[in-house]
């Protein structure tokens, strides 16, 4: 996990990589330039020496944790805590649309619609409504068909 445009020599890909005499600081720029979109965002990050004597590799960036999409997108430095007492955020369904968007790939739902229920259940943990509906409240519309996806 890497801060998106933001890697570094240091831990954890310094003392990985730096052994592999691999170009370290190449490595470095190719992440930051790939991740730059993330800025602020932890973003899961896979590098993979395909030969170590041509020095050549791989990197694969994932998509961040879903909470953490949620909380940049509402401008939020962390959920309620507690979601009984202390709403953390209100999102529309539209940004939530646009996050189940970005992590369809990732995700298990198998439409557009399981996507936005499984942000939804992010949206519970974190304290966050939906248009100023209990989280819950918007999963059950949503699959009753009272609110159209």
């Amino acid at each position: 996990m890497i801060e998106g445009g933001k890697a570094t020599s240091g831990p954890p890909l310094g003392p990985a990589l730096g052994p592999l005499g691999l170009n370290l600081a190449q490595i470095i720029k190719d992440i930051n330039e790939k991740t730059k979109a993330f800025s602020g965002i932890q973003v899961p990050v896979t590098v993979t020496v395909l030969d170590s004597a041509k020095k050549t590799y791989e990197i694969k960036i994932g998509t961040p944790p879903t909470s953490a999409l949620i909380k940049k997108e509402l401008g939020l430095e962390s959920g309620s805590g507690n979601r009984k007492e202390k709403i953390a955020g209100d999102a529309t369904l539209e940004q939530i649309k646009s996050i189940a968007q970005s992590k369809l790939d990732s995700m298990l739902a198998r439409d557009l619609k399981g996507a936005v229920l499984e942000v939804i259940g992010t949206c519970v943990s974190l304290g966050v409504t939906i248009e100023g509906k209990d989280p819950i409240e918007a999963q059950r519309l949503i699959k009753s068909g009272s609110i159209g996806v």
